[in-house]
């Protein structure tokens, strides 16, 4: 299971928070390409309810990874 940026993307407006299931469902409906589809079913099958991206992907850059301060430039 592999993640990128553009690949995690596809799940930002995903149903959180969700079950495995709902998630690969949720894909499929969106048209997600099928490698987002093949590293959800790559989840563990435990039932667990997945919050949000990070859950699934730790390392997801958040907005704050992103931050600069305007008044520098």
């Amino acid at each position: 299971m592999y993640w990128t940026l553009e690949l995690a993307s596809k799940l930002e407006d995903a149903p959180w928070p969700a079950t495995k299931d709902e998630l690969i469902d949720y894909a499929i409906r969106s048209g997600s390409p099928m490698e987002v589809i093949e590293n959800l079913q790559d989840l563990e099958e435990d039932g667990e309810i997945y919050e949000s991206i990070e859950d699934i992907w730790p390392d997801y850059p958040s907005k704050e990874d992103f931050f600069f301060n305007e008044d520098e430039y």
